[in-house]
């Protein structure tokens, strides 16, 4: 296809097409059906060619997009894949679970429709692994280093994945029996199948990263000691402490945070065995207290359980169909967002205040007890006369994450916090000499593609320390 310049005034904005609902819901597979190559040539084709790329600034990794749409336009898949890969380790993961900074703050996104940046990002990966050109990569030299990298998320994968690339000997620790962190067990397999992440783990073994499951750093595994065996220590344990819901009838079953909610239905999909109690929707009325991405897979996850009803509810007022003017181009809009999940059925409400859970007798949830409010310079009262009872037999709770676990890795080391919980740090090093943090456990509760971006920008600290310690004689 020939690169035209004025390509943007003549093609229209096209993603890809979803299943059909109905169908579905049945299974847990993803939702979109596959592209034409022309047609994702004609969307790379949109792409401007900025003078000044905002894309660049919107996207946490600085991915070089207009590059790699030129590229995709004139059909070179595999320079694409290699502009791609210089700056996104995992863009099979981001093509599918970003929010999209990026086409946020597209050029063209002022007055019209932004690029398709994240499916173009997905179709090169995908178009890389069916060609071959994604292949294991094993360091030619190895420098003789270890590095203990806790917590297998996004930001501990990208970690490993930057400093083995270096030629440091990499060993990744997670508690729980997988690898993948929030990947493998926060995001259903609609939005990502976990075949994508063991097709990557199978490439990272070869190239030589290390997975130990079941090692719950501080608990089972003596923190002092992995620490003085290895050269340097990046904790990467996300923000993993859920909000509560402290109100009257907290105590009622069927009430549970999302999380557990989500983590036990992607352990079911992938064979466990389940010893605790089973959180099902099947046939039940359900209310998912939060508005945010959570909340929506909850919402999905709900309608394949079978739930008879399912209710969102959010404290914050709904937010318009377009762009607000507080959040003009290119900052992250301010807008409403209908996701897949809604899409599939759901009753949505905004500035709605949950005041009370509501029991049977046995002491199971039977609804709750809810108010309107009016915001008004971002403080809210509450509306006289808007009380409702709705009712429900399952409330997820969906209303974010404060803080990484303190206790077991943090406080074995003596990792210092701040005032919100948050590890400390100066350039990604803690209090403790050789230890690193990156991801929510730093930043808070965010994004995938931000973890990435904390994970590289870590391992570029690690081997800064590890010029200056050479440097200094140690």
């Amino acid at each position: 296809m020939v690169n035209d310049p004025k390509a943007f005034l003549k093609i229209p904005r096209e993603t890809p097409r979803t299943r059909n609902t109905k169908d579905r819901v049945k299974d847990y597979k993803e939702i979109y059906l596959p592209q034409s190559e022309e047609k994702i040539q004609a969307q790379a084709n949109r792409c401007m060619d900025c003078g000044v790329p905002f894309c660049h600034n919107g996207c946490p990794l600085g991915n070089l997009i207009p590059d790699f749409n030129e590229a995709v336009t004139e059909g070179k898949w595999e320079t694409a894949y290699s502009i791609l890969s210089k700056t996104n380790n995992f863009p099979e993961f981001t093509g599918r679970i970003c929010p999209a900074p990026c086409e946020a703050s597209c050029v063209l996104g002022i007055n019209e429709s932004p690029v398709t940046i994240e499916h173009i990002e997905k179709s090169i990966i995908e178009m890389a692994f069916e060609k071959g050109w994604v292949r294991p990569e094993p360091p030619t030299l190895r420098t003789g280093r270890k590095i203990a990298v806790i917590g297998s998320g996004p930001a501990g994968l990208a970690t490993a994945a930057q400093l083995n690339k270096a030629g440091h000997t990499v060993t990744v620790y997670e508690r729980n029996d997988r690898i993948g962190g929030l990947l493998r067990y926060g995001i259903p397999d609609f939005k990502l199948e976990k075949n994508v992440i063991d097709r990557r783990l199978d490439l990272m073994e070869a190239e030589g990263v290390r997975f130990k499951t079941g090692a719950n750093v501080g608990v089972n595994v003596d923190a002092k000691e992995l620490l003085q065996a290895s050269d340097a220590m990046v904790l990467c344990g996300g923000s993993t402490i859920p909000r509560d819901l402290p109100i009257p009838g907290r105590s009622a079953k069927g009430i549970h945070f999302a999380m557990d909610f989500l983590e036990q239905n992607n352990k079911r999909i992938a064979g466990n065995t389940i010893k605790d109690e089973i959180l099902t929707a099947k046939g039940k009325k359900v209310v998912v207290i939060g508005g945010g991405d959570t909340g929506a897979d909850c919402v999905g996850t709900s309608n394949r359980h079978g739930a008879t009803s399912v209710t969102q509810i959010e404290l914050l007022i709904q937010p318009p169909a377009n762009r607000d003017e507080s959040t003009p181009w290119p900052l992250w809009p301010m807008q409403l967002r209908t996701s897949s999940s809604h899409e599939e059925g759901c009753e949505r409400q905004w500035a709605i205040l949950t005041k009370e859970f509501l029991k049977n007798p046995d002491g199971s949830v039977r609804a709750i007890k809810t108010v309107n409010v009016d915001w008004k310079d971002q403080r809210f009262t509450e509306i006289p006369g808007t009380e409702e009872i709705i009712e429900c037999d399952l409330v997820l709770l969906a209303i974010g994450f404060t803080h990484p676990q303190l206790d077991g890795v943090l406080s074995a080391l003596g990792v210092a916090t701040n005032e919100r919980n948050l590890v400390e740090d100066r350039e990604y090093q803690t209090n403790v000499e050789k230890v690193f943090v990156a991801g929510d456990m730093r930043r808070g509760q965010s994004l995938v593609v931000w973890a990435l971006a904390e994970g590289r920008a870590a391992a570029e600290q690690v081997e800064t320390y590890f010029q200056q310690a050479w440097q200094g004689g140690r």
